[in-house]
């Protein structure tokens, strides 16, 4: 029986990035999914409904805030969970993240794709050893 693959929305204007991230998370073995802004990023979590959204703060159209608060509030899509990675460190963005609903908050640095794995494998989304093992 083949096993599922997680789909991970990344939501991030910056091209570059968001290839640099999809290709760290196809590596891990997850199915992933990019919205350029966050109106987009709203109606593809209420098509796909993805298992994570990474969502960026800095984007045009609809902010990361903006678009977090709308994924919160639409019942279909309430409950997956949305990790902040943004370039923002200040405590008070944060803060801001964390009220609208968002599960964690990571800090774009040269240790971020590796913190963002770790929590991908706290919310069982990776397996514990960062790749999916095949369960046959």
């Amino acid at each position: 029986m083949a096993k599922k693959h997680k789909t991970v929305l990344i939501v991030e204007d910056s091209p570059t990035q968001a290839l640099r991230l999809q290709k760290v998370l196809e590596k891990e073995g997850l199915k992933v999914l990019h919205a350029p802004n966050g109106r987009i990023g709203v109606s593809m979590a209420q098509r796909h409904t993805p298992d994570v959204i990474v969502l960026d703060i800095e984007m045009p159209e609809m902010n990361g805030f903006e678009t977090c608060g709308q994924l919160k509030k639409n019942a279909q899509t309430a409950g997956i969970p949305v990790v902040i990675l943004t370039c923002h460190d200040h405590v008070s963005i944060l803060l801001q993240g964390i009220d609208l609903g968002a599960i964690d908050f990571i800090p774009k640095d040269i240790f971020s794709e590796n913190t963002l794995l770790e929590t991908l494998r706290q919310l069982h989304i990776l397996g514990g050893n960062g790749s999916q093992a095949a369960e046959e």
